[in-house]
């Protein structure tokens, strides 16, 4: 009797694993990370800073500190290596940050049109590839990065980007965010094949580089700026977008039976960067003190902004998706996708601010996305039942059917359903395991921290 109600105890375990482990393994993996890095940071919005000053202290010129100087910035430089001295996003301000982004605006200027059509072409071309028949499940960041890669390819080299150019995008990218997001540490054999390509075809670039950078560094800019955050944070939103159409009918056969109605579709848009903002927690350092009504920031201190309690407050079912939202005829001051929201006690800051390095992709962003969306839908069905979340680490499994053709079964979908949550078990283990590994090999490299101390104190952040 004893063993038979053992067996049923561990059955019982076993069968509602997905449950229960995956949550308490990724706050395992939170106090983990607490410990080895410290609670080195201060939450905005929190207890000291409310949703109120958001704005505030995100667009103070003190708020404007990259890297030095955090014992954080460590861990962000090992996952973003090669090159993180140089990328775009951990410059520190100066002459230098100053060059790289002019040469970043100057790379991706383009009329709407021209945007329009080039990204038309890149996912007509990888999409016409995928073999579905009657319906495969797919993950969409993985079947949206070929698109992006070729489309940042071309704005740089102003060329159509090469079968092989595009195999070392992808796999750089994907090692990247898949270091980021824990589930595999970091290949860096993968990065160093398309640092080795980019360094051979440096001269075929035919934009200007930075002057003040060396051609070592010029490298690890565009690989850095172009083809690892353009890149991951492009495929992510589309998973993201592509994801909400595909778990809501009513959204996908309106967007389908009206695929010109921009003012709709770009509601969409804009609800999914509100409900999954791109960023999670923006970390910035405070270059000097920063004084609020009711509290002083010291200088030094580690500002952390999160991106998903600033969207979700302020708002009725925050964790609602709800693109009517966005209806001028309820908010008449808004009709179309801008960096900042005409009313400014709206929470919501898709691209950050204008006062703080908002994304140099801002304007190209929500053109592409409306461009990809359309040529996905005009080929295809979506439907999935996998978990969303704002991290989407199962990388947004979706099943795809040809455009007209019958839709999954519901034993299909259930099938979907029940592989995400066991695959959420292993995941949060491996996410677990690669996690402690990677924040202290970080810790224990310091790359961050010994760049900073062989610069001369005279010229902060090498300039």
């Amino acid at each position: 009797m004893t063993r038979l109600l053992v067996r049923v105890l561990l059955a019982g375990l076993l069968v509602t694993l997905p449950r229960w482990l995956p949550g308490r393994v990724v706050a395992l993996r939170m106090k983990i990370f607490a410990l080895v890095n410290g609670d080195e940071g201060l939450p905005i919005p929190g207890e000291r800073v409310d949703v109120e000053d958001f704005r505030r202290v995100y667009a103070d010129p003190a708020a404007g500190g990259r890297s030095k100087g955090a014992a954080l910035s460590d861990l962000f430089w090992y996952w973003l290596a090669p090159g993180p001295q140089v990328h775009q996003e951990h410059l520190e301000a100066g002459p230098r940050y100053d060059e790289v982004a002019k040469t970043t605006r100057h790379i991706l200027v383009k009329t709407k049109a021209e945007s329009e059509e080039l990204t038309r072409r890149c996912a007509a071309h990888v999409l016409d590839g995928l073999e579905i028949g009657d319906g495969r499940t797919i993950r969409l960041r993985d079947e949206m990065m070929p698109v992006w890669a070729e489309l940042y390819y071309e704005l740089v080299f102003g060329e159509p980007c090469p079968a092989q150019a595009r195999d070392l995008i992808v796999g750089h990218a994907d090692d990247v965010v898949s270091a980021l997001k824990c589930v595999r540490p970091r290949n860096m054999r993968r990065r160093a094949r398309l640092t080795a390509y980019l360094r051979r075809r440096l001269a075929d670039v035919p934009h200007p580089m930075p002057a003040r950078l060396t051609p070592e560094e010029q490298v690890f800019y565009l690989q850095g700026t172009f083809f690892n955050t353009a890149v991951v944070q492009m495929s992510e939103a589309m998973a993201h977008l592509l994801m909400i159409i595909a778990q809501h009918p009513d959204v996908q056969a309106r967007l389908v039976a009206n695929p010109d109605d921009d003012e709709y579709l770009d509601r969409v848009i804009d609800e999914g960067l509100r409900t999954y903002p791109l960023f999670g927690i923006a970390h910035r350092i405070a270059t000097d003190d920063i004084e609020l009504a009711h509290t002083k920031i010291d200088a030094g201190t580690v500002l952390l902004f999160s991106y998903p309690d600033f969207h979700h407050a302020g708002f009725e079912r925050p964790d609602e998706f709800d693109p009517e939202r966005w209806n001028p005829a309820s908010f008449p001051a808004r009709t179309t996708i801008a960096p900042v929201p005409a009313k400014k006690d709206v929470n919501f800051l898709p691209f950050g601010v204008a006062q703080n390095r908002a994304c140099p992709a801002r304007g190209l962003a929500p053109v592409t996305m409306r461009v990809v969306t359309r040529e996905v839908l005009r080929r295809f069905s979506l439907a999935s039942s996998a978990a969303h979340t704002r991290s989407i680490p199962n990388r947004g499994p979706v099943i795809l059917t040809p455009r007209g053709s019958r839709p999954p079964s519901a034993k299909a979908l259930a099938a979907l359903a029940a592989r995400d949550r066991w695959e959420d078990v292993w995941r949060s283990l491996a996410q677990l395991v690669f996690g402690t590994y990677m924040v202290l090999d970080a810790r224990h490299k310091r790359l961050c921290a010994k760049y900073f101390e062989t610069q001369s104190s005279e010229s902060p952040g090498g300039e």
